[in-house]
């Protein structure tokens, strides 16, 4: 019995030193003042704790641009990625691209 009193005492320490940390490192805080989510931390034993975990922790910021496009993995790299292949795909590229094959095939004809 005694146990059991010990460890719930240390879960509701673990979870006011959790929520407090929580409460005060966080840039903004759901439902009400982060003054009034520290003081119910700390003066309402373990439902404090709790509440603050499900109704004044901040949620995770959106995604940006809302929903994705894509439906399958993302690109692991850039060469992989059609859209920056695109954007890669400026005016000097393929002026590069044109100088290239022009090399290419005045060493075919040197060779041949």
């Amino acid at each position: 019995m005694v146990r059991l009193f010990v460890l719930l005492a240390a879960v509701q320490l673990i979870l006011l030193v959790l929520a407090l940390i929580g409460a005060l490192s966080a840039d903004r805080v759901r439902g009400m003042p982060r003054i009034l989510w520290v003081l119910v931390i700390l003066l309402v034993p373990l439902f404090g704790p709790l509440a603050y975990f499900l109704w004044g922790r901040p949620l995770p910021p959106p995604r940006e641009g809302g929903r994705t496009r894509r439906t399958g993995p993302r690109p692991v790299s850039p060469d992989d990625d059609p859209d920056f292949l695109r954007s890669m795909d400026t005016e000097q590229s393929r002026r590069d691209r044109e100088l290239l094959d022009k090399w290419e095939r005045e060493l075919k004809n040197d060779d041949g």
